[in-house]
């Protein structure tokens, strides 16, 4: 017999993921060379952070040529040419004023769509991903491009070992479109929040209104945000867990803003998830922010570690303090 409640709750509006792209700037920087100018080593980064290398924009190239690549790379993937609205996520914008997503969408040819910034710095993606989704369920948009893209290379104090040897460059995009909740690729839910009294753990402290002559440089206090980043991912990717009625155990594939390999299983070991299933690349490509989720599914689909119709549990925290948490069943999509 069929549950009525269950087939309403399953047809649904949703937004659903039809695509998927990224991009990397071509310099790959080893953790060799920045120990030639740092006070450090390969063995003390990697059994750190888990990072062996990280890619870095050459100068002139700034976050939306990253994010136009990925953009683009989605369209394709998704198979269309356009779309109703376009979101990035950045922490690094290519300018203070105007936003960078209006520039991107002019530079993909998407016409005089809506487009704009979001400012959540690691949490950027999910939290563009839940404002591209409002813009879907609504009814504003039919089909959005979101983007994170980022290049933390230009915001890192070079001296400062504890943020140097972590940040990489890049981009990853995904196009979601309406749907209903029972097809793969449907978001469906979402857990976010945010704390202001700690916005000092995480920061850039010049180039705003209130300080504006301070440190340009991107700072970071790392063991107050190692405990906080476990303690938040790990709340509200349970708090998400519950209200969509999946148990830990069923989640396949766990991935997680792409900090650091010991933040990404303290996260697992909190929700009994087995470590095997915490997806990790940034021992290849660092701490992307915004970009990290969307280059790690990127990186599992391609390997063949991430399959159509498994659960998939997304997660990230990140400056403001802010963290979220999504979840979707995988589908059969070719990353690109």
């Amino acid at each position: 017999m069929t549950d009525p409640q269950r087939t309403e709750a399953d047809a649904r509006p949703a937004a659903v993921l039809k695509g998927l792209g990224t991009y990397l700037p071509p310099r790959a920087v080893s953790n060799d060379e920045l120990s030639e100018r740092l006070d450090t080593s390969d063995e003390w980064i990697r059994t750190r952070t888990g990072i062996r290398q990280r890619f870095w924009a050459d100068p002139g190239t700034a976050t939306g040529d990253l994010a136009v690549e990925a953009g683009a790379r989605a369209l394709k993937s998704a198979g269309v040419d356009g779309v109703d609205a376009v979101v990035l996520a950045t922490t690094t914008p290519d300018h203070p004023c105007p936003g960078t997503a209006p520039w991107v969408a002019a530079r993909l040819g998407l016409g005089p769509v809506p487009a704009y910034d979001v400012a959540a710095v690691c949490a950027g993606f999910v939290y563009a991903l839940a404002s591209a989704a409002g813009l879907i369920l609504t009814g504003v948009a039919e089909r959005v491009l979101v983007i994170g893209a980022e290049t933390y290379s230009g915001i890192l104090d070079p001296a400062d070992r504890n943020t140097a040897v972590i940040f990489g460059d890049g981009a990853g995009a995904v196009v979601l479109e309406a749907g209903r909740a029972d097809e793969p690729g449907a978001l469906l839910g979402f857990d976010l929040g945010s704390d202001g009294e700690q916005h000092d753990l995480i920061a850039i402290p010049g180039g705003g209104s209130r300080q504006r002559a301070a440190s340009p440089y991107f700072t970071m206090q790392g063991k107050k945000v190692f405990a906080q980043a476990v303690t938040r991912m790990g709340q509200s990717s349970t708090a998400l867990l519950e209200r969509l009625g999946w148990p830990k155990s069923s989640v396949d594939r766990l991935v997680g803003h792409q900090a650091n390999v010991r933040i990404l299983h303290a996260v697992a070991d909190l929700l009994d998830i087995d470590r095997e299933r915490a997806v990790v690349n940034l021992d290849r490509v660092g701490n992307t922010s915004a970009a990290s989720i969307p280059l790690a599914l990127a990186d599992a689909a391609g390997a063949g570690e991430l399959r159509a119709g498994e659960r998939v549990l997304l997660t990230a925290f990140g400056g403001g303090l802010a963290w979220g948490s999504t979840a979707l069943v995988w589908p059969d999509i070719t990353p690109n």
